[in-house]
C-alpha cells in the first residue's frame, strides 16, 4: 500500500521560512517523480515545483521561483520542500504527489496525472 505523509506545516509571519517533507513507502521510490501542488478553498489544485526520479532538474512555479527549493533523498524516501521569503499568498494546503517517470522525463504539472497523494498540511502565512 502506497502511503504519501506530508509534515512541516504551520504558521509563520510573512517573510519566514517553513520546510515541509513527505515520507514516500509501499512503492519504489527511485523511479517516481515527485511533485509539491498547493491547494486553497474553491480553487483547483496548483502545481509548485516537481522533480524527476534522479532530483535533478527540479521545476518551479513562476510564483515561488528563487524562494523555494525541492529535494529529494532517494536513500530515505522522503522530498522537502524548503519556502523561503514566504507570502500571505502561499496560504494553502500543500499536497505531495507521486508518478511514475521515465529516466528522462521531468515532472508533470497536471495534478490529474498522478497515481499517489498524500493527506496534505496546511500552511498559513499571516502578514
Amino acid at each position: 500500500q502506497v502511503q504519501l505523509v506530508e509534515s512541516g506545516g504551520g504558521l509563520v509571519q510573512a517573510g519566514g521560512s517553513l520546510r515541509l517533507s513527505c515520507a514516500a513507502s509501499g512503492l519504489t521510490f527511485s523511479v517516481y517523480g515527485m511533485t509539491w501542488f498547493r491547494q486553497t478553498p474553491g480553487k483547483e489544485r496548483e502545481f509548485v515545483s516537481g522533480l524527476r526520479r534522479s532530483g535533478s532538474t527540479p521545476t518551479y512555479a513562476d510564483a515561488v521561483k528563487g524562494r523555494f527549493t525541492m529535494s529529494r533523498d532517494n536513500a530515505k524516501n522522503t522530498v522537502d520542500l524548503q519556502m523561503n521569503n514566504l507570502k500571505p499568498e502561499d496560504t494553502a494546503v500543500y499536497y505531495c504527489a507521486a508518478k511514475y517517470l521515465s529516466a528522462t522525463t521531468s515532472a508533470t504539472t497536471n495534478p490529474r496525472d498522478y497515481s499517489y497523494w498524500g493527506q496534505g498540511t496546511q500552511v498559513t502565512v499571516s502578514s
